[in-house]
């Protein structure tokens, strides 16, 4: 799956519509996952990469290749490479967290933990989110996950990144917002 919108719209820190009028588009051409193993092994990363942005040329998308049981902590790592010099769409996110929410889809009970198919469907469906924002609500830049036991040994893992200014509460969805990411990763449970 391709990103829908690979834009990221930078804040001014000003609700001047002036200043949103100007505000410049981000293009998000490199998203990294870093699965780390409770266990002290190695970590397992995935990366998704655009060379083009928005141009024909498709991403290439690494398989996320975890082992059944073990518990891994997720960080997601947002970039723009397109440039000159790399521009870290992670920090934005994050010191605009109280505008932003990632979603997680998954094959149904590749996970033990969380169980079920993910957020995406219907929000009260349990992640487990390791950060939030200063309200208390998730964001997802950083969340645990643990493989059920060959359940489901293959699938897919989609992250949508949600851009929720002025509109994100404890009941907001994926329908809330406009898209900044929507990806899948294959994935392989050992």
């Amino acid at each position: 799956m391709f990103i829908i919108v690979v834009g990221l719209m930078v804040s001014c820190g000003d609700d001047d519509p002036m200043e949103m009028e100007n505000e410049d588009e981000e293009v998000i051409s490199r998203i990294t996952l870093t699965f780390t193993p409770d266990n002290g092994e190695e970590s397992v990363i995935a990366i998704w990469f655009d060379a083009d942005g928005e141009g024909s040329g498709a991403p290439t998308i690494d398989d996320i290749e975890l082992k059944e049981g073990i518990t891994y902590s997720l960080e997601l790592e947002l970039s723009n490479t397109l440039g000159s010099t790399d521009v870290d769409i992670t920090n934005e996110i994050s010191a605009e967290a109280e505008e932003h929410m990632f979603f997680f889809e998954f094959t149904t009970d590749i996970f033990s933990d969380p169980s079920g198919n993910g957020n995406v469907d219907n929000r009260g469906d349990a992640i487990n989110y390791n950060d939030q924002d200063a309200k208390g609500l998730p964001v997802g830049l950083l969340t645990n996950w643990t493989p059920a036991s060959a359940t489901a040994s293959s699938g897919d893992f989609r992250i949508l990144l949600k851009h929720q200014p002025g509109l994100k509460t404890a009941m907001s969805d994926v329908t809330v917002g406009g898209t900044d990411v929507d990806i899948s990763f294959p994935i392989n449970i050992q």
